[in-house]
């Protein structure tokens, strides 16, 4: 290099070295600043994505706050009108059974261990899910409603058992008889397993037995065959009308006017119309569980086999068909073929008569329903 200053000419040498070690600088120094360019546009991608990342998830919580506020609200909603529903239910109860709500529970009462269990439990199911603790309480409200209902089923079902007991018959005998004629396919039960909580099974249970046993009630022949308004010959020993001996009568007698209408004393379907020897023209009516009524000495038959009849209806007139001294109707009542007094039928206590009317006006009921 050649410098000129003041008329005079000096000369400068750079060595080779200096200036490959001048380029090596200058080169480090470019790739350096690029690296470093690269370095702070590749963080500001990184920063960009994380805050769309960022930007992404807010939303995300976003939509779900949305989302859990609008199930609360649902949860809330449900819970009101299953609580409506409850209270509807708890008016009918009290409408149909009385308010005995705590006589009941009383009757059902579970344990304490029992109690501190199902607290437990029902703390444990909100603490878990406090938005649902809404429903949690109303399960435990509908479980005490099946108790006080089962309570009440059973109390009815009691009386419907007493009822049949004073007719002299045995309500668990029925039912076992009843028991032994069941059948049909299995069909599986499609409902939850979890929905049939031990409350409500007690409560299938006394709405079966009571079911039964108000049925039973109106199968029994309690009803008078005949307005006639005496009798001539009772159940149990007599002297024979045409002999003058000693003889069993397994029914009573009512004397009456010729063709004088003759009724079912129970629901039940007839199963034999014709003659038997020294019954004369007979019809027969089967009233289920053993139960059957027999009507003898007929003037006409106004049934067929297999006819179902209601308590009053017609099914023959008076007469004096058979071994018979004259116009009159011999009724039986016999449970499995064997006689019994049916006087104790006929005479029926006031309030028996009344389980038996109220018995009929819920299956008429349950009827017009369906």
């Amino acid at each position: 290099m050649f410098l000129r200053s003041g008329g005079q000419v000096r000369f400068l040498r750079i060595s080779r070295r200096l200036q490959l070690t001048t380029l090596s600088l200058l080169t480090i120094a470019l790739v350096g600043w690029g690296g470093m360019t690269l370095a702070m546009i590749a963080d500001s991608a990184s920063v960009t994505q994380e805050r769309a990342a960022l930007a992404a998830k807010s939303k995300s919580i976003a939509t779900a706050a949305t989302k859990v506020e609008g199930y609360r609200q649902s949860v809330d909603e449900l819970a009101q009108d299953l609580e409506a529903r409850q209270d509807f239910m708890d008016t009918l109860y009290k409408t149909h059974f009385g308010a005995e709500g705590d006589k009941d529970a009383d009757m059902v009462a579970p344990t304490a261990a029992d109690t501190s269990g199902k607290a437990e439990t029902l703390t444990a199911k909100i603490s878990m899910a406090p938005e649902a603790a809404p429903l949690v309480r109303l399960e435990e409200r509908q479980r005490r409603f099946a108790l006080l209902l089962t309570a009440a089923v059973e109390r009815r079902a009691d009386k419907a058992a007493a009822a049949i007991r004073s007719f002299g018959l045995n309500p668990d005998q029925l039912a076992r008889t009843a028991a032994r004629a069941q059948g049909g396919p299995f069909v599986p039960w499609k409902g939850s397993k979890g929905a049939m909580t031990g409350e409500l099974e007690h409560l299938a249970d006394a709405l079966t037995r009571m079911e039964f046993l108000e049925r039973s009630l109106l199968s029994i022949p309690s009803g008078r065959p005949t307005m006639a308004p005496m009798e001539t010959s009772s159940y149990g020993y007599r002297r024979d009308p045409f002999n003058g001996h000693a003889a069993f009568h397994a029914g009573m007698d009512f004397p009456g006017r010729h063709g004088q209408p003759i009724v079912a004393a129970a629901p039940g379907k007839v199963r034999y119309v014709g003659q038997r020897q020294g019954y004369g023209n007979v019809v027969e009516v089967d009233h289920g569980n053993g139960l059957m009524t027999r009507y003898a000495h007929l003037s006409r038959f106004a049934a067929k086999v297999g006819q179902a009849v209601a308590r009053g209806d017609t099914i023959g007139g008076m007469g004096s068909t058979g071994r018979s001294t004259g116009t009159h109707l011999h009724f039986e009542v016999r449970q499995n073929d064997r006689p019994i007094n049916p006087r104790r039928f006929l005479e029926a206590a006031q309030d028996v008569l009344q389980v038996q009317q109220i018995a009929k006006a819920r299956f008429a009921d349950v009827g017009n329903r369906g």
